[in-house]
């Protein structure tokens, strides 16, 4: 299939996006990542700790299919445990959205669901236009 939304208009939206984000949380930007390929996904670190458990280090993932989830990280070549998914009507909700998701989920004050509320890729086109109105180059 001949995308023709292209990888790099995604790359520089995820990235401005991501920031964003990690801004929000107060992620510094060397714990994210991203990647754009048959899906567009995202990543950061959190230096938070979830008192549920309190051993394991918690991530933030974000899917152009999925959105965000909160999830603890396991054992390496293990899954990561998703905790709650983002309850939202955008799969690209401001960054503020997501940081009050973490701080209600991590204090106990808000239950995500546990399956993703999405199921299917937004359309590339769409994507791009939610993810450009981050970038300020």
């Amino acid at each position: 299939m001949n995308d023709p939304v292209p990888a790099v208009s995604l790359a520089r939206g995820v990235a401005a996006y991501l920031g964003a984000v990690a801004r929000a949380v107060g992620v510094p930007l060397e714990a994210t990542s991203f990647e754009v390929s048959d899906t567009v996904t995202a990543y950061l670190g959190l230096a938070r700790r979830w008192s549920r458990r309190p051993d394991h280090d918690l991530m933030l993932t974000w899917s152009e299919r999925h959105g965000w989830a909160l999830a603890v990280e396991t054992a390496p070549g293990e899954r990561a445990t998703v905790v709650a998914y983002l309850d939202s009507a955008d799969v690209v909700p401001e960054p503020e959205a997501v940081a009050g998701f973490v701080t209600d989920v991590l204090a106990g004050r808000r239950e995500g669901p546990e399956q993703p509320v999405y199921g299917t890729t937004v359309e590339r086109g769409r994507l791009a236009a939610q993810l450009a109105r981050y970038v300020t180059d």
